[in-house]
């Protein structure tokens, strides 16, 4: 059996960048920039301007009192010249007027008609200078990750209003078998509903791809032929659950090695020891088990990372925490096991409880659990007390 290490270098090792498309800012949200940086286009801010609602003045004629000579709004274009003994009432965010060179809060001062007094007010106080934040020209290193809000906020104060962005790969999604029936359609004696169509589909999207799902298909190879082939034209990657062990109704395997090439490999992994990778054409294919915990599970190690390096970034994107496992849970001991667990803070760091039943056919334990606690080769059960690895999938609660 391969280590999940092996099988994981094996999948990346002939990963392929997406291409390009520019797109207006506002669409650019939890999409991956196809260039490391961009370069500030304007001064951030572009002008001195004041940071409180207050008053403009020379830092030298306070303390005293001032002649009121005008107001300057936020986007104000016509400003008052501020001379020795005046001052101008200012807006948050309005430009600095000529002459002055600091602001009096209006919490500090008393204004009785055109006459205001100040109190000692220094050089600068309260004034924003022309790109404190970020000079014309200076280089903006975009995040290794997929660009959030506030990624999308600076590079709008830069003046930027398009952006390269890597294309999403469009990842083919099959499911096949005779007993899947839809989502809210009445089984039939032996039929089940198709989970895994459509949680394939999310962690997809999750994973920044774009899911392509295709028709499920019964256990007929010529339509699991058809069906591939049609898609080959439009995914960068192929990912098929079930169908690709060696059963007698298997047939998905068969096609593939059909087309391309499919290697069978043992993972040294619980959930979800069987995997299948190969190629058709220039199309990565990735075959999952048909459970459906085994399915997200082994796309989360493999499908996930896969996905990611086609976008131009490293790893999986889930952080790794160490936690105490408060119970044992057992598991087997020649495989690695990714135990679904809530994982919480507790007075000495983080700490993991099942979140119920561990086998495989057990789907809503995965939906309860926010990490996947990593319990090493060679160990009959996580035990309570000790520190393993977890990979967070959600939020510590």
């Amino acid at each position: 059996m391969r280590s999940v290490e092996e099988a994981l270098d094996a999948i990346l090792a002939g990963a392929r960048l997406t291409g390009v498309e520019t797109l207006p800012l506002d669409r650019c949200v939890r999409r991956v920039a196809a260039e490391p940086r961009v370069l500030a286009a304007v001064d951030v801010p572009p002008f001195d301007n004041s940071s409180m609602d207050g008053f403009a003045l020379r830092a030298a004629d306070a303390p005293g009192v001032l002649r009121l000579i005008g107001e300057i709004a936020a986007g104000a274009s016509s400003l008052p010249n501020v001379e020795a003994g005046a001052t101008a009432r200012i807006m948050t965010g309005a430009p600095l007027p000529p002459g002055a060179d600091a602001v009096a809060p209006l919490e500090v001062v008393q204004e009785v008609g055109d006459e205001v007094r100040m109190p000692a007010v220094a050089p600068g106080a309260f004034v924003r200078r022309a790109g404190h934040d970020t000079r014309a020209g200076d280089s903006f290193e975009l995040p290794a990750e997929p660009l959030g809000p506030a990624a999308i906020a600076v590079l709008a104060s830069l003046g930027i209003g398009e952006l390269p962005i890597r294309l999403r790969p469009r990842v083919a999604i099959l499911s096949t078998g005779d007993e899947l029936r839809s989502p809210g359609e009445e089984l039939g004696p032996g039929q089940i509903h198709d989970a895994n169509t459509v949680a394939l589909a999310a962690a997809v999207e999750e994973a920044g791809g774009e899911p392509l799902v295709l028709p499920r298909a019964p256990d007929d190879p010529a339509r699991i032929e058809a069906l591939i082939a049609a898609a080959l034209d439009q995914a960068e990657l192929l990912v098929a659950s079930g169908g690709v062990s060696v059963g007698r109704h298997d047939h998905v395997r068969e096609v593939i090695e059909r087309l391309g090439s499919l290697d069978f490999w043992r993972i040294r992994m619980q959930p979800g020891k069987p995997l299948t990778f190969g190629r058709i054409g220039q199309v990565p294919v990735i075959g999952l088990p048909g459970n459906p915990v085994s399915a997200l599970v082994t796309f989360e190690l493999f499908g996930r990372p896969l996905i990611r390096r086609m976008l131009g970034l490293s790893g999986s994107g889930r952080a790794t925490l160490p936690a105490v496992a408060c119970e044992q849970m057992s598991k087997d001991r020649e495989r690695r096991a990714y135990l679904r667990v809530r994982v919480s803070q507790g007075n000495h760091g983080l700490e993991a409880r099942s979140a119920g039943g561990q086998a495989s056919s057990q789907l809503r334990p995965l939906a309860d659990s926010n990490a996947l606690l990593i319990v090493p080769e060679g160990e009959p059960a996580a035990e309570a007390g000790r520190t393993y690895d977890a990979l967070l999938l959600g939020a510590i609660g």
